[in-house]
């Protein structure tokens, strides 16, 4: 009987007849099914579910006029386009408040990641209007609030100084800073058009929260240089050096800290600590902490203005130009004689940002309920950082705590960003001069107070008690970043990850399956202890998806170890027939089925006859095709149970 066409509906006569069929006609539909879709049909479909992920969507379009058409591709690649329908002055007051509220925190920390990325302060701010405007009209979180981050401002320096020293030669430091930026929003963009976000996940959670915590710290001992007024740093992240720095600055006079610089920085590094414990203790003062980081520059920066205490060693900010983001284009050094290494930065800056942006995004939009469509947002950041290099932007993603704030101060729609980029821009154009006396100890205790949302230890004690592998890819990554360089503790933990998805893969579970009383259901005799062994009849499932080169010659000698344990010490045989449960295996290579036949041929050597259960579409083709399938003659079934039977009932006929 052949299988009806998916697009075919039944009949309640066809219902009736296909309930009527026999054991038999059933391991026909398993063994004839339609040919599965070839190569080029997938990748057709790939890009169809890029440019149109809502099928609805799609069909829908065939019965429009041209301008709807246009319209509903517009409103696919633009979602402002279909939220701003709806949108009214309700909301708009709520997305006002919200993104005047994310400037006030968004200000001094732009400054602030700009001095960690050893940039001028001005191009933090820069990075706080471009990549938001751009982010609004492209992507799909209403909640995400998009600028510079300490990940992303730690991760810059510590890759490009390798190529060019910040402090020699500034200014083609921060061209590379720009182009890292471009091709980093080329790889994001690349990832979102070609459905290739999976490749973010390959950086497990566990090595994500270990590089968290470690790139934590790392930063926080970075703003001992600005809480101490230290003149010379070093260019090295990893604790050891930054430690050497600073109590080598205890020694030295010219690294000489100031007491000054720590008394200020301390004193409001505590403010905002204590403004954040109020926060969370009343929630009515959410706004608190949010306008708490201005308020201390604004209230630090009348200090050391009206006491003058720069002249007493005060580290203070400077210059900041005023004016919008400059046209930064030509700055991007495409043939420059270290590309390999600007890729390899663009890289691992891209996969960062969006494993942080998409993160956050994903976890505000389900205490919406709404979801976010991962791979448009990774065009989203793509194209804004696009944009963003070459407006004199370094690299931009979502952030946690500015993201945390926007949410709590009830932002509706991505208009939050807007309003907060137009009060940059404002800030830029009417206050730039404002910030000349500003103290760089300030900066570094907003960084520091940013900090502790990026360690989190419950995370890491749970990965502990749930998989010690995933446990150990968390501490490599926390300990390489901590004592070696941030590059460095990625790569540990991509390694220590791959290398348990290649034990997984090659040496994949096998289980012996009973049935269990009372039911038709055959489950893991270790599992289930309760069940029962069928006599005569060994029943194994394989426990990976994928049948290849890596694993086949594992698995069948697997199954033969497990036939031989099922003889007793007369070498009497009590296994007549072996049942492999395929309901597991997605996929099979040429490798996969040359085990099975090698299993086979041992099989019949020793009088056992094999059967297969339940195969998927792509399985039972590729079986048919290597000629498989009729070496079994006709030991292919539908289910377990009714190959078990099918066995049973060869056996009487033998008996």
């Amino acid at each position: 009987m052949s299988v009806a066409n998916a697009d075919t509906s039944l009949t309640m006569s066809d219902v009736s007849t296909v309930e009527k069929s026999s054991p038999a006609e059933r391991a026909e539909w398993v063994a004839n099914p339609p040919e599965p879709p070839g190569i080029w049909r997938e990748v057709i479909e790939s890009l169809r579910d890029t440019m149109f992920p809502d099928p609805n969507k799609l069909s829908s379009l065939k019965n429009k006029t041209g301008t709807a058409v246009v319209g509903s591709l517009l409103q696919g690649v633009f979602p402002i386009l279909c939220w701003g329908q709806s949108y009214n002055l309700g909301k708009f007051k709520n997305d006002i408040l919200a993104g005047l509220t994310l400037a006030s925190l968004c200000i001094p920390q732009s400054i602030g990641y700009a001095n960690l990325a050893k940039l001028d302060p001005q191009y933090g701010l820069y990075t706080s209007i471009v990549p938001p405007l751009v982010y609004a009209v492209l992507g799909s979180s209403r909640e995400i609030a998009i600028g510079p981050v300490a990940i992303v401002s730690l991760l810059l320096p510590s890759m490009i100084q390798k190529i060019q020293d910040p402090a020699a030669n500034p200014l083609a430091y921060k061209n590379l800073v720009f182009t890292v930026t471009f091709f980093a929003g080329i790889f994001q963009a690349a990832f979102g058009l070609f459905r290739l976000g999976f490749l973010v996940d390959f950086l497990s959670h566990a090595a994500i929260v270990g590089f968290m915590g470690g790139a934590a710290i790392v930063i926080g001992l970075q703003q001992l240089k600005g809480l101490l007024g230290i003149t010379h740093f070093t260019n090295k992240t990893d604790i050891l050096s930054v430690m050497e720095a600073v109590f080598g600055s205890f020694h030295h006079h010219n690294d000489q800290w100031n007491p000054f610089n720590f008394i200020i920085g301390s004193s409001f590094l505590s403010f905002i600590l204590i403004t954040k414990l109020l926060g969370k203790k009343y929630k009515k003062v959410f706004w608190l902490p949010a306008i708490a980081p201005l308020l201390c520059v604004i209230l630090s920066t009348l200090l050391v203005f009206l006491t003058r205490a720069d002249r007493q060693g005060v580290k203070i900010v400077k210059r900041v130009p005023a004016g919008l983001n400059p046209i930064s284009a030509r700055h991007i050094q495409i043939h420059s004689p270290h590309f390999s290494q600007i890729l390899n930065a663009a890289f691992i800056v891209a996969v960062i940002a969006l494993t942080e942006a998409l993160a956050v995004g994903r976890s505000l939009a389900s205490m919406k309920g709404y979801n976010i469509d991962g791979n448009r947002e990774l065009v989203a950041l793509g194209f804004m950082n696009l944009a963003g290099s070459l407006t004199s932007c370094y690299a931009a993603t979502g952030s946690l705590s500015r993201s945390a704030v926007n949410f709590g101060a009830g932002c509706e729609t991505a208009v939050s960003n807007v309003v907060m980029a137009v009060t940059v821009m404002i800030s830029l154009e009417m206050f730039a001069k404002l910030l000349y006396f500003t103290p760089n100890a300030i900066l570094a205790s907003i960084i520091l107070s940013a900090l502790p949302g990026l360690i989190d230890l419950h995370k890491a004690y749970n990965i502990w008690k749930i998989d010690k592998l995933d446990f150990l890819a968390c501490l490599a990554a926390f300990l390489g970043v901590l004592f070696l360089s941030v590059e460095f503790g990625l790569l540990l933990s991509l390694v220590i990850s791959f290398a348990k998805i290649i034990v997984i893969s090659i040496k994949p579970g096998t289980e012996i399956l009973g049935k269990l009383p009372g039911s038709d259901t055959f489950c893991d005799i270790h599992q289930y202890p309760m069940a029962l062994n069928t006599p005569g009849v060994l029943i194994i499932r394989v426990k990976s998806g994928l049948l290849c080169f890596a694993n086949a010659n594992f698995v069948k000698d697997r199954i033969l170890r497990f036939i031989s344990s099922q003889e007793d010490a007369s070498a009497k045989r009590i296994t007549h027939f072996l049942v492999i449960d395929l309901s597991n295996l997605m996929n099979i290579d040429t490798s996969g089925i040359a085990s099975l036949e090698e299993l086979q041929n041992s099989l019949a050597a020793s009088g056992i006859e094999l059967a297969i259960a339940n195969p998927k579409w792509q399985v039972i083709h590729k079986l048919k095709v290597a000629n498989f399938v009729a070496k079994l003659k006709g030991r292919v079934f539908l289910s377990v149970g009714e190959a078990v039977d099918a066995c049973l009932t060869a056996k009487m006929g033998a008996i």
